[in-house]
């Protein structure tokens, strides 16, 4: 990358380079496993003026318009879209609230119960048809500058526009913003919700990078982002999801309110992290290389003393994670993965198997790798039939562990 996708500012450093991936989510058919997958380089860098970890978009043209991740594929995941449709529902009242990247209409359809008026954007045809059983009405499409400007003209002005999980995986960070601009009304709120990238440092999250997630945003990044657009940050949620999130609130700067004192408190959480220091990056990636020898000679071990090892969780991060590390079915039997989506499917670049959970009672492992080590908590009860026969959970980060 030659300048940030977010500050314009010039030369991100790169700091971690993983190697040529298949695009995380580009799950392989049985018939295509023997056929070689393309691959782009992985580097991780990250802009010195602004805090943003980015990548470049190298998402091949189309990838989203048939997407297998959805959201409620997590328990978790409804509770968490049923709070923010409360708090959507407070700030537009009985104007429009849309939902950009609405996936499989997961947050719009609590919404809808909650009486509000609403739309999705979506350019996944197949999600878009599951969000509409669910009484979810989507305009099928990338959202950009122009489309922006035509979805106002065609639905009128957004009172919230909100996007949860999708705005880190924009190329063009400014014409998505000018799309906003043209729909968002005058008085109206613009929500965020993405990993925050002070988190992943600080957790050993390099596989929350992929080729989709072209940008882990630090909150500094997105003041300076929407100042570009007469946007100012006026309100931030910390969340437990995905590793450690934030939920940003941007408002014109006509009709913002005076910022919430934690907006100046996680600004300053930066700061004192040392995400605009070089030498931060460079202690993240060290700790990637020891985790990464870890991690292997633990599976060695398992592997060596006769035990059957499968993952849990087919997740796009888990991709990241198999394919820098080289780990395959050599190690892995299989995935098990509740994604309907998923199943019969192998993952890409390693081309390992994704089976259904029934799989875990039919095989019995006995150590499972949780991929989706972001929802360990929920995964863990869930299988607690599995610890009660003696399996154990390996969870790979922040350090490697295993878990009875």
């Amino acid at each position: 990358m030659t300048r940030c996708r977010a500050c314009l500012a010039p030369s991100p450093h790169v700091f971690l380079p993983m190697g040529d991936h298949p695009p995380a989510n580009s799950f392989v058919r049985s018939e295509d496993v023997l056929k070689q997958q393309p691959v782009y380089p992985l580097d991780t860098q990250v802009c010195l003026e602004c805090g943003l970890i980015e990548v470049e978009d190298q998402v091949p043209e189309g990838f989203f318009e048939h997407y297998l991740y959805v959201p409620s594929g997590a328990t978790l995941m409804h509770t968490h879209f049923g709070e923010l449709a409360e708090i959507m529902k407070k700030e537009a009242g009985s104007d429009l609230v849309v939902d950009i990247g609405c996936n499989d209409g997961l947050l719009l359809s609590a919404c809808n119960k909650l009486g509000c008026r609403t739309i999705g954007v979506d350019p996944a045809a197949n999600l878009a048809e599951i969000a509409r059983s669910r009484g979810v009405d989507v305009d099928v499409g990338y959202f950009t500058a122009a489309s922006g400007a035509a979805l106002a003209e065609k639905y009128g002005k957004a009172k919230v526009i909100v996007t949860t999980n999708t705005f880190n995986h924009i190329g063009d960070l400014h014409d998505f913003m000018a799309g906003v601009d043209h729909w968002l009304a005058e008085d109206g709120v613009f929500v965020i919700e993405v990993p925050w990238a002070k988190n992943l440092i600080a957790g050993n999250e390099f596989d929350t990078v992929y080729h989709e997630h072209v940008s882990e945003f630090s909150l500094l990044s997105l003041v300076k982002l929407g100042a570009f657009f007469d946007l100012e940050v006026v309100d931030v949620h910390r969340l437990g999801v995905h590793g450690g999130s934030m939920r940003v609130f941007l408002k014109r700067t006509a009709a913002a309110t005076t910022p919430k004192a934690i907006v100046a408190e996680m600004l300053a959480e930066e700061r004192d992290a040392g995400m605009l220091a070089v030498e931060t990056y460079e202690d993240f990636a060290a700790r990637i290389e020891q985790v990464r020898g870890e991690l292997i000679a633990m599976l060695a071990e398992l592997k060596q003393a006769g035990l059957n090892i499968a993952g849990y969780g087919a997740p796009a991060k888990g991709n990241t994670l198999l394919n820098y590390f080289k780990i395959g079915p050599e190690t892995l039997d299989y995935l098990v993965d509740r994604n309907t989506l998923k199943q019969g499917l192998y993952s890409p670049g390693m081309k390992i198997p994704i089976r259904s959970l029934d799989a875990l009672e039919e095989q019995r492992p006995d150590v499972l790798l949780v991929l989706a080590w972001n929802f360990f908590d929920e995964i863990r009860q869930q299988q607690s039939a599995f610890s009660a026969r003696g399996g154990r959970f390996l969870v790979p980060l922040p350090r490697p562990v295993l878990v009875n």
